[in-house]
């Protein structure tokens, strides 16, 4: 292959390979138990795979329309409205996208452009300020402190200028596992007030809240005439290679979010559309999913019981952070490597999730395993 000629100024000079691509790739070269990348080691229902397999057996397996088949934007409009009490037109306010990172970029490209600036708490998502500085947009960070990781709604105040043209909240939070409250919503509710800011809500773990009902944007009135929220198909279903989510708005934001939708990605697997709505008629699907994970959650909490590892609050998602100064003084990136190579469990470090490396000597543990997977990490990390 012969060298570029081409002169490259490049949008995103300072990214690289993602943390969780190093850490599984490291995982894979050293035979270790992999908690680090967010996916599950288990199949979904087998019944999801069938109704995918004959809607291709039946010919659905053209072009759906760009806004995402009608008879799942129904299903997604009908579980809304039930769990959070707000209707949204499944023609003109729901689009399925391909995953929810897509989702994410989109909202913010049809948004945010250069000269705007977008509010995110730190430790961040880390799709989030790639897709900010690559439409021109600045990203402007406030913080969830260790170890509650909450936001202090005073800083974010501050922080608010006439650039302010989105703020984006994720909850339950990755990495933290941390949840927004209904105060929470009601501050930002006020800080928002007669202006033109956008909230963008990453809510892929919206069925997996372990304290109480999850605190959705959609329960708002005000937040939600001003909100854009993505879920997940891959998170709930246990599909995460699937990559397909959803976005759901106010129609005026929605018809700006499908004038950047409809040329990036056009529209999204049919066959696999046909499915998810079918199996979505079984609402014990995601009824049940909080129970589920708390299972797992509470099984590797007892396999960690009497390490020196110090278990933060896991109050949703399928994380677990640990604080393991009691076991190494070495920052965060150089232990979860040690901790790989060494002792055989990848893990993901939390400083990556800030843009100082903020090191809190904090690493993210991935409980969506086969119960026989945190058992066998749960020996190994015993034994340090």
């Amino acid at each position: 292959m012969p060298q570029s000629p081409v002169a490259i100024d490049s949008k995103l000079p300072w990214v690289g390979t993602t943390i969780f691509t190093v850490m599984s790739k490291l995982a894979a070269e050293c035979g270790a138990i992999n908690l680090s990348q967010g996916f599950p080691d288990f199949q979904a229902d087998r019944s999801l795979f069938d109704a995918v397999h004959q809607a291709m057996l039946d010919g659905r397996n053209q072009y759906a329309p760009m806004t995402g088949l009608p008879e799942l934007r129904q299903a997604i409009a009908a579980k809304v409205q039930a769990l959070y009490g707000t209707a949204y037109d499944a023609e003109s306010e729901i689009t399925v996208t391909a995953g929810a990172t897509q989702a994410l970029f989109t909202a913010i490209a049809a948004f945010a452009g250069p000269g705007d600036e977008v509010i995110v708490f730190a430790p961040v998502y880390d799709s989030y300020v790639p897709a900010i500085e690559t439409v021109g947009a600045k990203a402007i960070y406030a913080n969830l402190r260790y170890p509650d990781y909450k936001p202090d709604w005073n800083e974010v105040r501050a922080l608010i200028t006439p650039r302010t043209r989105m703020i984006i909240v994720n909850t339950p939070h990755n990495p933290t596992g941390s949840l927004l409250d209904g105060a929470d919503l009601e501050a930002l509710a006020e800080l928002t007030r007669d202006t033109n800011i956008v909230v963008l809500g990453d809510e892929v773990y919206e069925h997996i809240c372990f304290e109480g009902e999850h605190q959705s944007l959609a329960r708002h009135p005000e937040l939600a005439a001003r909100s854009l929220i993505v879920s997940s198909f891959g998170k709930t279903y246990h599909i995460t290679g699937w990559k397909i989510g959803y976005c759901y708005g106010a129609a005026a934001l929605m018809a700006e979010f499908r004038k950047v939708h409809q040329f990036n990605v056009f529209t999204v697997h049919a066959p696999s559309q046909v499915g998810l709505a079918a199996f979505m008629a079984d609402h014990s699907r995601h009824l049940q999913l909080a129970e589920f994970y708390r299972q797992k959650r509470d099984f590797f909490r007892q396999q960690l019981a009497g390490t020196k590892f110090e278990l933060l609050p896991s109050r949703g998602t399928y994380f677990q952070l640990a604080r393991y100064d009691a076991i190494s003084d070495l920052p965060d990136t150089e232990f979860a490597q040690w901790l790989t190579r060494e002792v055989g469990v990848a893990v993901i470090p939390v400083s990556v999730f800030y843009p100082d490396g903020r090191d809190d000597k904090v690493v993210r543990f991935c409980f969506a395993k086969q119960e026989s997977t945190l058992a066998a990490a749960g020996e190994k990390l015993r034994g340090i």
